[in-house]
């Protein structure tokens, strides 16, 4: 009797969590009369299902990126430019995975390097690399969580990335400026910047689509920027814009 007031305790918990967004361990014991201990054990045993998050005091719905994997959706465009992105790497380089659906792809091409380190600021990527099986060293920025880009951001994050140095940087867009370097809709720049700057090479990677599109707030500029993959529907007359500006471009072939 007592497993199955338990399971039904617990599966009471979920569908508050889930209606609340958070639970406080205080709040469960008192609804269910029961031992603030007892309510202990029930989050415990739900977070190690992967159903739930500790916190001080209760628990927290699983944030969505923790729970998806890098989509298998990504278009067949998107991983060709994370493949080659990913032939970069060489064994034992410490690298920046930016969080985004184009840099997600290089994950599923890391199986085959050696020694390597990952830094991300994504929930989703560091879910993905702790799967692979040459098993990176894995670092995360932590921070502070900003919704809009699904990613740690902020002075904390800043600060880890500072104690740091890494060889490559693998960053996406949200558009290309052809003056002034890559754009973004999200005003939170500063993180991109610092990861920039704590590497020795930045590596962009874009469709290209993203050319052309007017969004205000820039990201890098070209002078932090290294080499940038796309495709080759970018014009010829674009693409020697970019490399004038000391830019590697690398073009693959289009792929619906």
């Amino acid at each position: 009797m007592q497993k199955r007031n338990s399971q039904q305790r617990r599966h009471t918990i979920l569908s508050l969590l889930n209606e609340l967004g958070e639970v406080s361990v205080d709040q469960l014991a008192s609804r269910f009369e029961t031992s603030e201990v007892t309510i202990r054990k029930d989050l415990t045993a739900l977070e190690k299902n992967g159903l739930l998050l500790r916190r001080y005091g209760g628990a927290i719905c699983v944030p969505q990126e923790l729970i998806q994997t890098p989509s298998d959706n990504i278009s067949r465009n998107k991983q060709n430019i994370a493949k080659a992105a990913a032939q970069l790497i060489r064994d034992h380089n410490r690298i920046i995975i930016d969080s985004g659906s184009t840099t997600s792809g290089i994950i599923r091409e890391l199986n085959d390097k050696n020694g390597i380190l990952v830094m991300t600021n994504s929930l989703q990527l560091a879910n993905a690399i702790h799967e692979l099986e040459n098993e990176p060293t894995l670092l995360m920025t932590g921070g502070t969580w900003d919704p809009h880009s699904e990613s740690f951001q902020g002075l904390v994050a800043e600060q880890v990335l500072r104690s740091y140095d890494f060889d490559q940087l693998f960053i996406g867009a949200d558009g290309i400026d052809l003056e002034r370097g890559t754009t973004t809709f999200n005003e939170l720049t500063g993180l991109s910047r610092v990861m920039a700057e704590v590497s020795r090479e930045v590596i962009v990677m874009v469709d290209a689509d993203k050319f052309g599109r007017r969004i205000p707030n820039l990201e890098l500029p070209w002078q932090q920027i290294s080499v940038l993959i796309s495709d080759d529907r970018l014009s010829a007359h674009d693409a020697e814009k970019i490399t004038n500006q000391g830019v590697q471009v690398m073009l693959i072939p289009y792929s619906n």
